[in-house]
């Protein structure tokens, strides 16, 4: 099976009659208060405001099984980064699963293809993690965030020129797919020595795998998403095995890769690697850079202040981080019966870390719906998750989002955002949100 859907704990056998699992105030949404009405995660009356939803989570039934989904929702902060550090009970291998059910036609398309994602990084329990963090990893110190900044810098001004130039030829333009979805993908293209293949078809092919394994599409929807995932793949796979990959580059680390047991690294499991680190390093860095650039817009008093004020900057993005994270969620499974919150769970569980609603949770944070670029504390949200599988590519992401809003900010300083854009389209998959335009206008001033 390439990927499997997601689905819930089978009944214990012999239970008669409500939660077989102990303790719990949810199994199903009519467990909860019906003022906000039937949880849906894929509604778009939830992916816009799902801050109600979060709060009666954590307050009425902070893990709570939704048997739309078959996932137990973890909300609370102090559970979530419990699971997050248990690594026994708490494994990663359902990660990657395809939370819908993907129909016999797409799954052609993806076996022709070769496609199959094997345990390598967010979603591998197994001896051989540790060793394929570390060459990733490398990639993405502090060393070489900071001898990236001005690649970010420089890529950054020659996509502003395009956006000046339609903001005086028309007045306006959409900062999401002229900048904030374009930059990350020519940066992890240069810093990881891709070439041969354009921006746009990168950023394409990472897109439509986000949306066929964590979205809702419909069977033609799946052909079509299958279809580019396919080409994604085979590109993968043909540049990962063709040995000409440069030695200092991810491909090259990867395939000098040497596993726990002496075996070289298959291709198969190399592909894997960088099929996670080229989706993750440029759709939800652009869904970051994209929530951080519209909020900052619509903030009263703030822009364009960060033109001139990194620390600013740095903490409007970790405060973006915080309240409005592009992974809003990520699964684990239970490895064996376990108690979280209160509920008693059983092996197989499928959780939903309900990564966003943690970052609002009044346990850990002052007034959590206020933004505020002072909070001491802000760190402590988990909008990168914990543990020994904490994002690798964090501190490249956070820079990128504060270079990104300190470059728009000095090039368009009196920008504002068009009226139209108060009611923007959203990104709403079941662990990624993000606007998916904002339109701007020149102002005065």
């Amino acid at each position: 099976m390439i990927f499997q859907a997601v689905t819930g704990p089978a009944p214990h056998p012999g239970a008669s009659g409500g939660c077989p699992y102990g303790r719990t105030a949810a199994s199903g949404p009519d467990a909860l208060p019906g003022r906000h009405g039937v949880l849906d995660l894929f509604d778009d009356g939830f992916v816009r405001d799902p801050y109600p939803w979060m709060d009666l989570l954590r307050r009425e039934s902070p893990v709570h099984h939704d048997p739309a989904t078959g996932l137990w929702l973890v909300s609370r902060h102090r559970d979530i980064r419990t699971v997050l550090l248990d690594q026994t009970a708490f494994l990663p291998d359902n990660a990657q699963h395809a939370v819908t059910p993907l129909g016999v036609p797409a799954l052609r398309v993806l076996a022709r293809a070769g496609f199959r994602v094997r345990p390598a990084l967010a979603n591998n329990s197994t001896a051989s993690h540790a060793g394929l963090r570390r060459v990733v990893t490398r990639f993405f110190n502090a060393h070489r965030v900071t001898a990236a900044v001005p690649v970010i810098e420089r890529i950054a001004d020659e996509l502003l020129d395009g956006v000046q130039d339609r903001v005086d030829a028309t007045g306006g333009c959409d900062l999401f797919t002229s900048f904030a979805q374009v930059l990350p993908c020519r940066v992890m293209m240069e810093l990881l020595g891709v070439d041969g293949l354009d921006a746009a078809t990168l950023a394409r092919w990472s897109d439509a795998s986000l949306e066929l394994f964590w979205g809702r599409p419909t069977p033609e929807r799946q052909l079509e998403l299958a279809t580019l995932v396919g080409e994604f793949h085979q590109w993968l796979t043909s540049t990962v095995s063709d040995g000409k990959a440069p030695a200092d580059s991810l491909m090259g680390a990867l395939t000098r890769h040497v596993l726990p047991d002496g075996r070289p690294l298959d291709v198969q499991t190399a592909v894997g690697a960088c099929f996670f680190v080229f989706v993750a390093g440029q759709s939800t860095t652009g869904q970051l850079i994209s929530t951080v650039l519209r909020r900052a817009l619509a903030e009263p008093g703030l822009w364009p202040r960060p033109a001139q004020d990194e620390p600013l900057a740095r903490a409007w993005v970790e405060e973006v981080l915080r309240r409005e994270p592009p992974v809003t969620s990520w699964r684990r499974v239970t490895s064996r019966p376990v108690e979280l919150g209160g509920v008693r769970l059983p092996a197989g569980a499928q959780l939903l870390l309900m990564l966003m609603g943690s970052g609002s949770d009044p346990e850990v944070f002052d007034g959590p719906a206020v933004m505020r670029t002072d909070r001491a504390d802000v760190r402590h949200h988990l909008a990168f998750g914990a543990g020994r599988h904490r994002c690798p590519g964090a501190s490249l992401a956070r820079t990128e989002a504060a270079v990104a809003l300190r470059a728009v900010a000095r090039r368009l300083p009196t920008a504002r955002l068009a009226p139209a854009a108060a009611d923007p389209p959203m990104l709403g998959l079941l662990s990624f949100r993000a606007p998916l335009r904002i339109d701007v206008v020149r102002g005065t001033g």
